[in-house]
């Protein structure tokens, strides 16, 4: 049986392939119908782009997958809580419930903006949150001491 810890591990998995391009680790998946129908990490440095979140690359491939744009009957997985940004790309994509490891107690939307995302919206964060943080905080050791 697919669970929560199921599928943030794809996400972690995601982070990890970011990580490896150079990419500040987040990753992220779509899952509908407990089968996961997106996947992405992050692509700013890749892509040049500011907008290439994790979360961001993985509404538009799940919409792409779905054929429209909101995705109410779907659950995204990252492994880092939304920044402001990527919480209004899922409010208004209508996610029906989002799933997060480490809380980002700098950029995370709670921080500016509790109220970014759709009231539909149910949010669950702390999944393997250890692990989420660990890579987070290991990826920023590594990168101050070069």
């Amino acid at each position: 049986m697919f669970d929560d810890n199921y599928f943030m591990k794809q996400a972690l998995a995601e982070a990890k392939k970011a990580q490896s391009q150079g990419e500040i680790p987040i990753g992220a998946v779509v899952v509908c119908q407990n089968q996961i129908i997106a996947r992405a990490g992050n692509q700013t440095e890749t892509l040049n782009d500011v907008t290439a979140h994790a979360e961001m690359l993985a509404i538009t491939a799940a919409a792409n997958t779905l054929g429209g744009k909101y995705l109410t009957e779907c659950t995204l997985y990252v492994t880092v809580e939304p920044c402001v940004m990527c919480a209004g790309a899922l409010s208004w994509a209508q996610i029906g419930r989002i799933v997060f490891g480490a809380r980002d107690e700098k950029r995370g939307y709670h921080v500016f903006a509790t109220n970014a995302l759709h009231p539909k919206t149910t949010v669950l964060g702390g999944v393997m949150e250890t692990e989420c943080a660990e890579l987070m905080t290991r990826f920023f050791q590594n990168k101050r001491s070069k």
